[in-house]
Order: structure tokens, then sequence, then C-alpha cells
């Protein structure tokens, strides 16, 4: 799960938000949050694009130990400038929506999906809401407050914080006339029904548990069910009021590797070249499709959310040029123009690769 986005026009030096580090809002490992920020120009200087990195996460000391050694644990070691392509690209022919906004990357180093939020002067700091808190009120005092239209995005574990943080994003510029989120690959099936379902609730619940979620997730979930179950975002997006767009793989190869066949060895030649898969692994892929176009489909039914769900074997798509651009067209759309015409209102897009029962070598894609 890649955090840099490549193949821009222009290198985005960080900023380092020293001054968040009093009020607890800190990596992982005690650094200050981080964002790259490039200023909006003509009829975009008042629209505002946020992306949220991803990174997955870590739901122990150890493991977030670990990261604290690299730079989804810590700012200090974020190589900096970066290019900022696709969506945060300031080139018209590669984002034509979006070339002359406001574009944010907030880095991720808090294992949490921008969530947690645990107290105490361990060595260890669990503190994504507040990192997300306190960069929001910073770029809303660098002008985000007076935006007109503005995006709250994010990839993986970003894309899963975009989902949970949506309606929050919205509260916080009321005057804006259009607000929407997109998540790209953020969508994490619980499907009770598809092989693995306990895995996944357990491998949730711990990190959860382990960096204090339960009080960011939304009390229209909590209140009726198991806190574990508010971090699937099938649970969550009935109730969010703003729209929302989902971007995603029928066969997220992330999502089938780590939290549905991670501890079967007889599926590691299978999930990391699929010409190796046999008859009955490719079956049991089928089934993992169903269950994410079925629990899209079932919670997605707002006329004002997006869909674009391809059937290329990969996670994420922002962060790559061959899937911003020259992605899989579906309904006659690239992700581009799905995008834009979604966001702006040109059309409605529910697209889902129906043709595909397969998962797609597209790596060669374009």
């Amino acid at each position: 799960m890649s955090t840099q986005l490549v193949h821009g026009s222009h290198l985005v030096d960080i900023t380092l938000l020293k001054s968040a580090v009093s009020k607890g809002a800190v990596c992982l490992d005690g650094s200050p949050p981080a964002y790259f920020f490039q200023k909006g120009s003509g009829d975009g200087a008042d629209n505002w694009l946020i992306y949220l990195e991803g990174g997955g996460w870590c739901g122990s000391e150890h493991g977030c130990d670990q990261r604290t050694r690299t730079e989804v644990g810590s700012s200090n070691l974020r190589k900096g400038p970066v290019y900022f392509g696709q969506i945060l690209s300031s080139k018209k022919s590669i984002n034509p929506d979006f070339y002359n906004w406001n574009r944010v990357s907030v880095v991720y180093c808090d294992g949490s999906s921008y969530m947690g939020d645990v107290e105490g002067n361990t060595d260890i700091k669990r503190r994504g809401a507040r990192i997300f808190d306190a960069i929001m009120e910073d770029l809303l005092a660098k002008g985000m407050k007076n935006a007109k239209n503005a995006i709250l995005s994010g990839g993986s574990a970003g894309g899963l914080g975009t989902i949970m943080h949506c309606d929050g994003f919205r509260a916080l510029i009321p005057g804006a006339s259009r607000v929407k989120c997109i998540s790209d690959s953020g969508f994490f099936i619980h499907a009770k029904e598809l092989l693995g379902a306990k895995k996944r609730e357990e491998f949730f619940g711990i990190i959860m548990a382990y960096h204090g979620i339960t009080k960011s997730l939304p009390k229209s979930c909590t209140s009726k069910m198991s806190a574990s179950l508010c971090f699937f975002p099938e649970n969550v997006v009935k109730d969010i009021k703003t729209p929302l767009f989902f971007l995603e793989s029928a066969f997220d190869d992330h999502q089938l590797k780590k939290h549905t066949f991670s501890n079967d060895p007889t599926w590691r030649s299978c999930t990391s070249n699929l010409k190796l898969c046999t008859p009955t692994q490719l079956e049991t892929m089928k089934d993992f499709r169903a269950a994410m176009i079925k629990t899209l489909r079932g919670v997605a039914k707002s006329p004002s959310t997006g869909i674009f769900v391809h059937s290329c074997y990969r996670h994420g798509h922002f962060y790559d040029r061959n899937f911003w651009n020259n992605s899989p067209i579906l309904g006659e759309k690239t992700i581009v123009k799905a995008v834009g015409d979604w966001y702006f209102d040109r059309s409605s897009v529910r697209e889902i690769d129906t043709q595909n029962q397969l998962p797609q070598n597209c790596t060669n894609h374009a």
C-alpha cells in the first residue's frame, strides 16, 4: 500500500505541524503531524481537495513500535519533497477537474486510519483522531474555511478514514456549496457469509481496542451493534449524510491476501500469481467478488452515492497513473471521468463490471 503519489508536474514540500504537538496530536513516535500542500489558483482558488494517505494499521505495542522506524510511523522519516500526480496533479491533462484546486496530501503516521485517541504518556502515541483534527484546523486557517467546493478523499486505510470522517469534514465547512467524499479501496468488507469473516472481525477489533477507536465511531452504529463491527463501512455508510464515492476492485488483492486467505499457505502462490490459481481457488475469489458487490449495493442505495467497481486484481488507484487516466473503462467512463462527473453532478455514476467473473491482470493496462 504505497503512500507516495508520483508522476506529477511539480515537487511539493512537506509541512510539519509542530504547533500540534502540544495538543497531543502526534505520530506513533511522537513526531509532529505533517502534510504536503499545493495552493490553488484561478477559478480553483476557493476549492479544496484533501487526500488521506494509507498504509495499513498496527494493533500492538510491537507492531506499532516497528512502524515508528518507518515513514508510516514517523514524520521525521518521511522524505520530501514529493511529486503530486493523478488526483493531486496540477496538470489539466491529467487531472482536468481538480488541477487548480488547493490540494493536500496528509501524511499517514498513526496506524489507526486517523481514528485513534489514547491518552497517557506512553512510548507509542496513539493519536490518529487528533492528527486529523489538528491538520483540518490548520487548513481551515489557511483558507479552507472559505471553501466553495471541497473533497475529502483517501486511499486504503486512508479511504477507510475518509468514510469515517466524511460527515465531520462536511461540518467543518458549513458555508461550502458542494462537499463530497471519495474512498479509494477503503471499503473493507466484513461480509459475514464469506470465508474469513471471524478473522476480519478479530483483526479490526484488535486495532480498535489498541487505539481507543470506539469513541470516534458513529453512535448511530455503536448503539445498534458491537463496536468492533462499526469499523466496517457496510455498517456505517447508511447513516452518512454526505455524498460518498466508492472506487473499488471486485477482486481487491489486499483484502484477498490479508483478510480472506492469509492463514492458508496454499493460497500464497495463487494470490501472488493468478496463473497459478486452481479452479477451486478461482471459485472462492468469485465468492469474494459476489460479496463485495452485494455488500456495496446493499448499503450504497442513495442516488447521491457514486460507485466504480472494476475487476482488476489490485488495491489502490490514486497513486498509480495507469489507474487514473488510463484506467479500466466502465459505462464509457474512466476513473477520471467517473469521479468528475459524479462530483459535479454531470451524471450519476453507478458502474460495476458485470462482464468479468474472474480477476483480471491489469498491471500492463494502458
